[in-house]
C-alpha cells in the first residue's frame, strides 16, 4: 500500500507543485488557515480534485471549526474520511487518527502534557498499523525553532505509547521544521509538514510503502 503524506499547509494546498498519486492521501492536521467552514469548503473541493481512492484527514491546531462547529464540519467535508480519537481499516491496514497536541498558547485541539494527554493516547488501539497525528512524539521530528533557541517540543506520553505498538508508520506534522523521514526500530515515522518555518508550501509530499 502507498501512503502519500501531507501536513501543515494552512489553505495553501493549492500550491503544492506535485502531489503523486498512490492508494490513501493522508492529512496529518492544520489544513486550514483561518480555520473556517468556507477553508474546509475549498479544501474539499481540492481533494475532490485528487485521484487517490482514499484521503484521510485529521485536524490540527489551527482547524478551529472542527473544533467549535464540528457537525457542519464534518457535514462539509465530504471527500475524505475524518478521523478524530477514532480509526478506519482500509484494505486490512488499521488506521487511527487524532489532533491533540501539548497546550502552546491558546489553539485549538490542544490538552496539557501529561494525564490529559495520557488519556487520549490509551484510546490507540493496540493493534493499529499507522497512527496518524497532529503533533510528534518527543524527540522525533520535533525541534521547533522558538526564536531564542531550539527545543525538543514533542509528547513524551505519545513517545511512550508508541513505544509499545507495532506500529508499519506513524504520520505526523505540526512542527514544521521536522519535515522529513525518522525510523526508529521497525517503524516509519513521517512528519510531512508541507509548509516551511516561513509558511511557504515548499516541502514535497512524503510516499510511505507499506
Amino acid at each position: 500500500m502507498k501512503l502519500v503524506c501531507i501536513s501543515d499547509t494552512h489553505s495553501l494546498h493549492r500550491r503544492i507543485p506535485d502531489i503523486p498519486d498512490g492508494d490513501v492521501l493522508i492529512h496529518a492536521g492544520d489544513s486550514l488557515g483561518q480555520g473556517t467552514l468556507e477553508n474546509i469548503e475549498d479544501l474539499n473541493d481540492w481533494l475532490g480534485t485528487l485521484p487517490h481512492r482514499h484521503k484521510i484527514v485529521i485536524a490540527g491546531n489551527h482547524d478551529w471549526a472542527f473544533q467549535e462547529t464540528p457537525e457542519l464540519a464534518h457535514q462539509a467535508l465530504t471527500n475524505a474520511i475524518y478521523l478524530e480519537d477514532s480509526g478506519v481499516e482500509i484494505q486490512g491496514v488499521r488506521f487511527w487518527g487524532s489532533p491533540w497536541t501539548p497546550t502552546f498558547m491558546d489553539w485549538a485541539f490542544m490538552l496539557e502534557r501529561g494525564q490529559q494527554l495520557h488519556q487520549k493516547w490509551r484510546l490507540i488501539p493496540d493493534n493499529t498499523d499507522v497512527l496518524i497525528t497532529h503533533g510528534p512524539p518527543k524527540g522525533i521530528g520535533d525541534e521547533a525553532n522558538l526564536g531564542f533557541k531550539c527545543q525538543n517540543v514533542g509528547c513524551i506520553d505519545l513517545l511512550d505509547r508508541i513505544q509499545k505498538l507495532s506500529l508499519k508508520a506513524h504520520i505526523f506534522g505540526h512542527i514544521h521544521e521536522g519535515y522529513g523521514e525518522y525510523l526508529r526500530g521497525q517503524t516509519k515515522l513521517v512528519n510531512a509538514s508541507t509548509c516551511t518555518a516561513r509558511y511557504e508550501p515548499r516541502n514535497a509530499p512524503i510516499v510511505v510503502e507499506i
